[in-house]
């Protein structure tokens, strides 16, 4: 029996990675949100002296990376794998950001998802023995996005009520071998002793929605699944957590995941936070908030392990959750199949 499975789809670690640093990168309007002291670099443009808006993403991928890094005094050679994901076809950004890094590389496509796969996946591969250290990161790019999924900005397109603005940004959170001595007393960690304990592998649900400016509404259901599916296979509860942390579901979606927990029996409470909801202000009129790759990866490692570091939380799900859509399903009028993964982050 594997005692690391303790369901079809939930792990738990039997020695729970360290997470030693992290990386953050976010746009300017992103750093006039009220999270901005948290991020480690903010842009003044959407181009950081490029030729594309999608050079740009390649550069905030790689730097976000080594930002990661240059803060414990690792460097690059050290990594044994890095993990990570864009939204662009054929994950360019990640794939560029890589060539530059020249490091062992695994591309992930997960949507918005992909820092909670990241994690997942690097936590899998330091607790199987096959890695230690990892990097996972992901990014986004309002305007590459727009370019690739809508109507570039040039035409002008209107927003419906249901639309979320694309996060601008890039983070990275380099995870390590928990049973290292040596990371343990490492005086360079920025985080003391928060660990990777456990998640759930998300499972694609589709509720048939073919609306690309409702992302919320396409993967709160997935997020609701994932969440449910942890709650049985662990035996925990929502009282287990401080804090149940989704990607980007945004004011519309959070609605729609809680009203779905309800009719499940599970009640959330004020025990819910989500990232594209706490990423602008009111002010800024980004409709239902952010999203994005770089949406969960930057919150994440820019705000929400800070304080976990600083001890106002010890335990969270974290669960960004992803859109699998692409050009080509929306212009041949699939749905939008959507997933969810989680992982179980601790302040030991």
């Amino acid at each position: 029996m594997n005692t690391k499975c303790i369901g079809k789809r939930t792990v738990r670690f039997q020695t729970p990675p360290r997470i030693l640093s992290t990386g953050t990168i976010v746009g300017d309007v992103e750093g006039e949100g009220p999270l901005g002291s948290y991020f480690d670099i903010i842009l003044k443009d959407d181009m950081w002296g490029e030729k594309s808006y999608e050079k740009c993403e390649c550069k905030m991928f790689e730097q976000s990376v080594r930002t990661a890094l240059e803060k414990i005094g690792m460097d690059t050679e050290k990594l044994d794998i890095v993990l990570g994901g864009d939204l662009l076809n054929q994950l360019i950004t990640a794939n560029f950001a890589a060539r530059q890094l020249g490091r062992p590389f695994l591309g992930l496509y997960g949507a918005c998802s992909t820092m909670a796969e990241g994690l997942l996946v690097g936590s899998m591969l330091i607790d199987g023995g096959f890695a230690n250290y990892v990097s996972a990161t992901a990014s986004s790019h309002f305007s590459t996005a727009e370019r690739q999924f809508r109507m570039p900005l040039e035409l002008g397109g209107q927003t419906p009520p249901t639309s979320q603005r694309t996060v601008t940004g890039a983070g990275t959170v380099i995870i390590c071998d928990g049973q290292n001595a040596a990371d343990k007393n490492n005086s360079l960690s920025i985080f003391e002793n928060i660990v990777v304990v456990g998640g759930t592998i998300g499972k694609v649900i589709d509720y048939g929605i073919t609306d690309a400016n409702n992302m919320g509404g396409v993967m709160a259901p997935a997020a609701a699944d994932t969440l449910l599916t942890y709650l049985e296979e662990s035996g925990e509860t929502i009282e287990d957590f401080d804090y149940i942390i989704t990607g980007d579901l945004g004011s519309f979606g959070a609605k729609m995941f809680k009203e779905l927990c309800h009719d499940s029996g599970v009640e959330l409470g004020d025990k819910h936070i989500d990232c594209g909801n706490i990423m602008f202000l009111p002010q800024q009129n980004t409709k239902c908030g952010g999203s994005g790759c770089g949406c969960a990866a930057t919150v994440f490692g820019g705000y929400l392990l800070k304080r976990m570091e600083a001890g106002d939380f010890k335990r969270v799900l974290f669960m960004a959750t992803g859109a699998l859509m692409s050009p080509v399903s929306s212009m041949q009028g699939e749905s939008i199949p959507a997933i969810a993964h989680a992982v179980v982050v601790e302040r030991r």
